[in-house]
């Protein structure tokens, strides 16, 4: 008993692992692991054109952020400040911790009712524009992939309605819970996803495995506490409301277009190597581009949790302790994904060197590596950008703008001039040259907002 609390004090001080973290870093490693034997299975089971649909249909599905404009962060952010002035979901006698719960209440129906509408517009465009790309495009590549697409499209467009309500149930501090549900929702879809490809699936394995953790986790939330909590929520509404023109508009569309031009910075690659290179190259940037991005989502872990707290202590004014909170949560984030990236390095150049063919499904090693630094440089972004935007401000509005369009003219032209290497190198310098400007904005705003 004594050895496991000297680790759990250990992994708790010196790692940052807290409950929150821990169960949603669990999720993670479930995911990153989960990935691994993805990526053996797609390899084994997918020829390397159904590899190129497989993550480009990804790249297509990531429209969705042209929808949800960066209101899933906002609806925590917000949940977060006005919890911070309630004691209670019963009807309180105090009018100060009323008027919260009015607005907790105002926030929460007005979310649902405005993801459900643009859920109807998300529909036609994902379904319009996946037929056209892929039927241009991938007329000769001999794959099955219209049911599929179709499919993943219905999926989609019901978990976007279903994103918000995690979203504010951890705006009410209920981050390890949500980590728990969505621990088990990755479970499920694994096991489908899995079970799919090797009974020959194919195309449509992402999708029902979509469908199967998307059922459970509707199921585990209307019979669960939760459902309890946000009725009582929905029925505390009075005259006090969050204003949405008002209140969050005004922050919203900054970070709207932060998000819009984050498909031109992260997801532009597969699109435009599908259409120039082919599937069979989309496949392999597709897949290098997954494992990297488990890595980036395991470190993400250590800032995203955190969100509530940091929303609270600046509701409360209490800059010192979040400063110091987020310095040390920020060394952690980089080291332990420096580590990971040099772990899948290392896994790759082994894979190639013993002749195992899903060394083959990946980009060259030297494209891993390029890779692998940006998304070391975009985790210190994200975390600076985490940080600041629990302030309900939106500084990386105008680099982020740069960067989309940047990226976005250095894709396309040299992708076009020199192929899938003048891609990846564009990409590099502008991200490496971008961190310099977006971190002297970290430094002049945390300094402005908190009068230091």
């Amino acid at each position: 008993m004594q050895i496991l609390q000297i680790i759990k004090q250990f992994l708790n001080s010196k790692i940052g692992i807290d409950k929150a973290i821990g169960y949603t870093l669990l999720g993670r490693i479930v995911q990153a692991g989960g990935s691994i034997v993805s990526l053996s299975l797609i390899a084994l089971f997918l020829t390397k054109e159904e590899q190129g649909f497989y993550y480009t249909f990804g790249s297509i599905i990531a429209i969705q952020v042209f929808f949800e404009l960066g209101f899933n962060g906002i609806i925590t952010q917000y949940a977060a400040h006005e919890t911070a002035h309630i004691s209670t979901y019963e009807y309180s006698t105090k009018e100060s911790e009323r008027i919260a719960q009015s607005r907790l209440s105002s926030l929460l129906q007005f979310c649902l009712k405005w993801f459900s509408m643009l859920s109807l517009g998300l529909f036609i465009v994902l379904l319009i524009v996946g037929y056209v790309f892929f039927a241009r495009y991938g007329h000769g590549a001999n794959v099955n992939w219209e049911t599929p697409w179709v499919i993943l499209v219905i999926n989609t467009c019901f978990s976007f309605v279903l994103s918000p309500i995690f979203s504010f149930i951890e705006g009410l501090g209920k981050v390890k819970e949500i980590a728990k549900l969505r621990l088990i929702q990755q479970l499920v879809s694994l096991i489908i996803l899995w079970s799919m490809l090797t009974l020959g699936g194919k195309l449509y394995s992402a999708p029902l495995a979509g469908v199967g953790s998307l059922g459970v986790t509707m199921v585990i939330l209307i019979f669960s506490d939760f459902r309890k909590i946000l009725i009582k929520i929905w029925n505390l509404l009075d005259k006090w409301k969050v204003k949405y023109k008002n209140e969050i508009f005004p922050y919203q569309w900054k970070i709207a277009i932060s998000w819009m031009s984050g498909y031109f910075i992260f997801q532009l690659f597969n699109p435009v190597l599908f259409a120039t290179e082919g599937a069979i190259v989309a496949g392999q940037m597709g897949m290098t581009l997954a494992a990297l991005n488990g890595v980036s989502g395991l470190t993400i872990s250590w800032m995203t949790t955190k969100v509530p707290v940091f929303s609270k202590l600046f509701a409360q004014f209490d800059f010192k302790f979040a400063d110091s909170l987020f310095n040390k949560t920020f060394k952690q984030v980089l080291a332990i994904n420096l580590a990971g990236v040099l772990s899948l390095l290392f896994i790759v150049f082994l894979l190639r060197f013993y002749h195992i063919s899903l060394g083959e499904r990946f980009l060259p090693m030297y494209l891993i590596a390029l890779l692998g630094v940006s998304i070391f440089l975009n985790q210190m972004v994200f975390s600076w950008a985490t940080y600041l935007r629990c302030h309900k401000k939106e500084p990386y509005l105008f680099p982020s703008v740069v960067t989309a369009i940047s990226v976005g003219i250095s894709t396309v032209i040299l992708g076009k001039l020199f192929g899938i290497t003048g891609l990846v190198l564009g990409y590099v310098i502008i991200i490496a040259f971008m961190k310099l400007w977006e971190y002297r904005i970290f430094v002049v705003s945390k300094k402005l907002w908190h009068g230091q």
